[in-house]
């Protein structure tokens, strides 16, 4: 015989005695209820999956448990290790910035295949499996080119996009910027920018027989020309004396 002694009485062994012949979850279900209403613990309510830091120094993450987040700031997943955006709202020169560079790049592409985008922008890379438990690393670059069609879906873009431009802020991660030098040349981005807006510099990375020969720095002065973008020409005294 079983007694749950309440404290205001003691129920009878012929209400047990019922509940014995429900399910181990039924069971479980009515008696929660029944403490619920005797005061004796709290209902609880499911919590939102909502992301925390840390995450598990342990715990490797894909994705399909990215999207089933719900999220209070943008954060990326490289190899699996969530990394938190270097703030909750960019800096007010890295958004001119990134105008200025996306209208120069959308004026210059138009009417052609290639299209440019800024984040947020899911960008999944490497791909071996289309599926999303299979996606480990989801990126947000500033601005990204991409030429092939086949690449796009509704969440974003699935491989590598041509052009990748980062716009550097002072919360930047040294692992997280190194982490995604080595997924962009792993899964064949051609052509990876990095641009500095307080030193007012940019730093190019194009592939080359499957590893990145960086540039030279280029700074106020100098006119980049793009090999990916054949023809583009970006005048960094115009971008940066803009801002």
């Amino acid at each position: 015989m079983i007694l749950i002694n309440t404290g205001l009485a003691t129920y009878s062994f012929v209400f047990l005695y019922s509940l014995s012949f429900l399910s181990t979850s039924d069971f479980n279900q009515i008696l929660l209820s029944l403490l619920v209403k005797l005061g004796l613990c709290k209902k609880m309510e499911k919590s939102k999956d909502k992301v925390k830091e840390p995450f598990s120094a342990y715990g490797s993450y894909s994705y399909a448990d990215y999207l089933s987040w719900q999220l209070d700031e943008m954060v990326e997943l490289i190899r699996g290790k969530v990394f938190r955006q270097a703030a909750a709202a960019p800096r007010r020169i890295h958004e001119e910035l990134t105008v200025a560079l996306v209208t120069r790049i959308h004026g210059y592409l138009k009417g052609g295949s290639c299209k440019v985008y800024t984040a947020p922008f899911d960008v999944r890379l490497p791909v071996s499996s289309r599926k999303h438990k299979d996606i480990d690393t989801v990126v947000q670059p500033d601005l990204c080119v991409v030429c092939n069609s086949e690449k796009l879906d509704e969440l974003g873009c699935v491989g590598a996009p041509d052009l990748v431009i980062e716009i550097l802020s002072p919360g930047n991660n040294k692992k997280e910027l190194q982490l995604k030098y080595e997924v962009y040349e792993a899964s064949g981005v051609k052509e990876y920018w990095v641009i500095h807006p307080d030193e007012r510099t940019l730093l190019i990375y194009t592939l080359e027989t499957g590893n990145y020969r960086p540039s030279r720095l280029y700074t106020m002065g100098d006119r980049v020309k793009s090999e990916v973008l054949l023809g583009f020409e970006l005048d960094l005294d115009e971008v940066f004396g803009e801002l």
